[in-house]
């Protein structure tokens, strides 16, 4: 069968690190245009994908949307839906990088266009292939750790100055900020793991000079099935919580460490490699109950499956590897946070 061909909007950490080298390292995929409008983008894009065609705007890649099969929408949040849809509308199936929108409304027209226009639509949630959450899903569905009572999740490192991009420079209504960073992860894996959310607790930080969005947030969730979820996002930890640690009825599992697949993709190693996802530490997590402690081999991440799956999802007409209609709670839950915070409390 034929490959499925691939253009990739945004060439910046999302673009770059994530998708072209899945996208390359996936033999059904080729990657056969790369937009961005930076020069020094275009530049390293062509070095680094010679077979590609490098273009400056959407609109041109739009306008030979007959020669491709598949848009991968890489760009700064609050251009999600509406370059998503622009995909859509030119007849092409369509990625869109976490969050699928801004807003949960947005979420909600664009997964209506793609039902409406007949294409498949998901989301790059490739956090559900981290090696640590993987092996957490293994020991949660084996009970080895009893009734689930709390879940703590963390994402933090140590940037203590605003950067010069998007994320730093935008508010939180164009999606700026750790919350609509780090957030779409950290509640997805959340709700994959432990259902819906009946309640909300929220303290959203600008902490650096001249901050105009959240660099340190916290969100407490209550979910339905009882279990408490508290996840941690910041930018400034001089020193971070454990990835993971979840308390059940029995045992407790921890993990240290973020899962090592983005920073080996800036090191230049490819997925499929050797090594690709594991850490070169060889580190473990620990389950640890009233009878002692033992050590847990982490599996390797593996990002790759979410092609792997979007390939059969376009080849075969299975299931696409993330549902969006599923990551529309995150949003809401984002949007949910934002509003009780800043009606709570202003920003500071």
């Amino acid at each position: 069968m034929s490959t499925i061909r691939t253009a990739v909007i945004g060439f910046g950490v999302a673009g770059r690190v994530f998708h072209a080298p899945l996208l390359t390292a996936d033999q059904h995929f080729t990657l056969d245009a790369i937009v961005t409008g930076s020069p020094e983008r275009q530049q390293a894009a062509r070095l680094a994908y010679p077979a590609a065609d490098v273009l400056t705007t959407a609109e041109e890649l739009f306008g030979r949307a007959d020669q491709l099969d598949l848009v991968v929408v890489a760009t700064p949040n609050d251009s999600h839906a509406s370059l998503a849809r622009a995909a859509l509308d030119a007849g092409l199936d369509v990625v869109v990088d976490k969050p699928v929108a801004v807003t949960a409304q947005q979420a909600r027209e664009l997964v209506e266009a793609a039902k409406a226009a007949g294409r498949v639509l998901t989301v790059f949630q490739n956090r559900r292939w981290d090696g640590d959450y993987l092996t957490l899903c293994d020991i949660i569905a084996q009970g080895q750790l009893g009734d689930i009572r709390q879940f703590d999740s963390s994402f933090e490192w140590w940037q203590p100055s605003i950067g010069t991009g998007w994320k730093d420079t935008t508010g939180p209504d164009a999606g700026g900020g750790v919350l609509y960073d780090l957030g779409p992860h950290l509640i997805d894996q959340a709700l994959q793991l432990f259902g819906d959310v009946t309640d909300i607790h929220a303290e959203l930080d600008r902490r650096k000079d001249g901050a105009i969005s959240d660099d340190e947030s916290f969100l407490s969730l209550h979910h339905a099935s009882g279990v408490r979820t508290r996840l941690w996002m910041s930018t400034l930890a001089p020193a971070p919580r454990p990835r993971f640690r979840v308390s059940g009825s029995q045992a407790v599992f921890t993990s240290h460490g973020l899962d090592p697949q983005e920073a080996q993709s800036i090191d230049g190693r490819k997925p499929g490699e050797t090594g690709f996802g594991l850490h070169d530490d060889a580190r473990t997590a620990v389950l640890e109950g009233p009878e002692g402690a033992r050590d847990v081999t982490l599996k390797a991440g593996n990002y790759q499956e979410f092609y792997r799956r979007l390939a059969r999802a376009l080849r075969e007409g299975g299931p696409v590897p993330v549902d969006p209609s599923a990551t529309i709670r995150s949003v809401e839950i984002i949007e949910e946070a934002i509003l009780r915070f800043s009606s709570a409390v202003p920003m500071g």
